[in-house]
């Protein structure tokens, strides 16, 4: 782990320069999450009861023990092994797959996030030191001005993902998904590289987008948590989230449902593959 100054961090739009250090950021952050999800599926006691009665069954057809007791568990997790990805998507978005060109266009005119810790004089620097670069990119967008129009339509349900950058290195991500409704949103992909967790640069990120969406108009925010991830849970409440359902400020106690509910991503035989924690700003 390295020791990180908060104030040297630079939240922005992801470019497009930057697709392929996110793509590999979100990998290394989905990395255990399926074989999680996987193994709590299967150890539900539905499941189970299906597993043994289809074990039984291939028991008399096979005349092998070891053979009947296997092939209904492989075949399982290769069933889900297709579908999770389409079912419940990565790191708490609806989609399963992500449109990084639709988000990263004209990303470079979006303001930054803003950033707490840094000084004055540090966010002075930064400007001066992001002109050439924005220089670059209008040369990007004029190779790319064959499918402008293709590009708009895309981003406006592309969603948005925003970088933590610190002198070119991009060290977390966290996106703001395409869908939404009115006063409502839901923020995913909140992923920081191994190297600078526990230095609040994840807390550093979903404030600053909170911030933004609250100045869009934004009054709630929704974070779907893969089921088994306990560090997700404990992290959203610390932020202030509370688990749907609960009522606000009290851990256990059910409040009533209202039209902004949020259906959990479900799974094989309807099982929740997600909680889903909220917040109003």
């Amino acid at each position: 782990m390295v020791r990180l100054d908060l104030g040297d961090v630079h939240l922005r739009r992801m470019q497009e320069k930057d697709i392929d250090a996110v793509k590999a950021l979100i990998k290394e952050g989905c990395e255990g999450t399926e074989n999680r999800l996987i193994l709590y599926l299967l150890t539900r006691p539905l499941a189970l009861l299906m597993l043994a009665i289809l074990s039984s069954i291939l028991r008399c057809v096979l005349h092998s023990f070891i053979l009947a007791l296997v092939a209904p568990v492989f075949i399982f997790i290769i069933y889900l092994k297709l579908t999770i990805p389409r079912s419940v998507g990565i790191l708490g978005s609806s989609r399963p797959y992500w449109d990084y060109m639709g988000s990263s266009y004209q990303a470079d005119t979006e303001p930054d996030l803003s950033n707490p810790h840094a000084g004055r004089a540090k966010l002075e620097k930064t400007r001066r030191r992001k002109k050439p670069k924005e220089k670059e990119k209008d040369k990007t967008t004029e190779r790319e001005h064959v499918d402008e129009d293709e590009l708009k339509e895309r981003a406006k349900v592309a969603g948005e993902v925003w970088v933590a950058d610190s002198d070119g290195e991009i060290m977390g991500c966290v996106a703001r998904d395409g869908w939404s409704r009115d006063g409502v949103c839901r923020i995913c992909r909140l992923v920081v590289q191994s190297w600078y967790r526990r230095e609040g640069l994840g807390r550093l990120l979903v404030q600053g987008l909170e911030s933004r969406t609250k100045q869009s108009g934004i009054r709630r925010v929704y974070a779907h948590v893969p089921f088994p991830s306990k560090v997700g849970e404990a992290f959203f409440r610390r932020l202030g989230y509370r688990l749907q359902g609960e009522t606000a400020g009290t851990t256990g106690e059910e409040e009533e449902e209202d039209d902004d509910y949020e259906e959990p991503e479900k799974g094989w035989l309807g099982f929740p593959l997600t909680k889903v924690f909220v917040k109003d700003l």
